[in-house]
């Protein structure tokens, strides 16, 4: 099933496992967001990926390295999930998993990151929605790039406002790792109410502005997921992003995954759809 690969130790590792389980669902092993810089090798799956037949391509913007995955709804649209992928992925790469977990209702987005060169990755070039300084969570972070990336966001979600007739309080956003991490700071410096975020597997970036720069949407639900043995994003970093968080935002909840790495699982999903349901019920 996999093909292992030596990689320069001068490079963090990017890895991805796109494998089915017996359920169906899809786990995504480790496309790195800040990760082990002296790992030798990294696995690749060369499974084939699924497309189904209501995917389609939106029109692509100029900060945007390939269109963006669009699932359609397949009753009246009254709902959008944007889902934001992590470091060195595509909108593809979580267009699968999203389609189990939503609703006919609810429309999904995969939006995917340009390349770019990745000082964490000795300026190699991959899709990022951000650059990367840095594995020490007290270090520099890119400021500028960050709050670009934010914007982005933001007019995806006023497109979708303007296009689909959706409001943005049926919106949510989620994110895996670098995503999730963009997903929170876009979504409190968004200034229109939004459902709620999934953060999955990530922290919350420029974390020493928070609370102050928490603009908006200090009331939406917030579900955050973490495996508790992710050596790519430590599960200490999303308990030190839930206790900011617990600071300003009134509802928070970080789920817990024994044994999970830097990926997702069939009980998160489980627990993201449970989650969409509760914060996007039909109307």
């Amino acid at each position: 099933m996999y093909t292992a690969t030596q990689r320069s130790m001068k490079f963090v590792d990017i890895s991805m496992d796109l494998h089915n389980h017996k359920s169906s669902a899809v786990q995504k092993l480790a496309l790195t967001q800040i990760g082990l810089i002296f790992l030798l090798f990294s696995v690749i799956d060369s499974a084939n990926y699924k497309k189904s037949s209501n995917y389609t391509f939106a029109k692509s913007s100029a900060n945007m390295s390939i269109n963006p995955v669009v699932i359609s709804s397949s009753v009246k649209q009254t709902a959008t999930v944007i889902f934001l992928h992590g470091l060195g992925d595509s909108g593809n790469g979580w267009a699968e998993a999203m389609t189990q977990i939503r609703q006919p209702y609810m429309k999904v987005i995969c939006p995917s990151a340009s390349p770019m060169p990745v000082s964490l990755n000795q300026g190699f070039r991959m899709p990022s929605w951000f650059d990367l300084f840095t594995l020490d969570e007290s270090g520099p972070e890119d400021e500028n790039g960050i709050k670009e990336a934010a914007k982005l966001v933001h007019s995806l979600i006023d497109r979708e406002i303007e296009t689909s007739n959706v409001p943005s309080s049926r919106i949510a956003l989620g994110g895996f790792s670098q995503g999730g991490a963009l997903a929170l700071y876009s979504a409190f410096t968004y200034n229109k109410p939004l459902a709620g975020v999934m953060a999955l597997s990530c922290w919350i970036p420029l974390h020493k502005t928070f609370p102050a720069a928490a603009l908006s949407n200090k009331d939406m639900p917030i579900i955050q997921c973490h495996g508790d043995c992710d050596p790519i994003v430590p599960l200490k970093w999303g308990q030190l992003t839930a206790s900011i968080l617990k600071s300003f935002a009134k509802h928070t909840e970080l789920k817990t995954y024994r044994g999970l790495m830097h990926s997702s699982s069939d009980m998160e999903l489980k627990d993201l759809k449970k989650f969409l349901e509760t914060v996007l019920p039909p109307v």
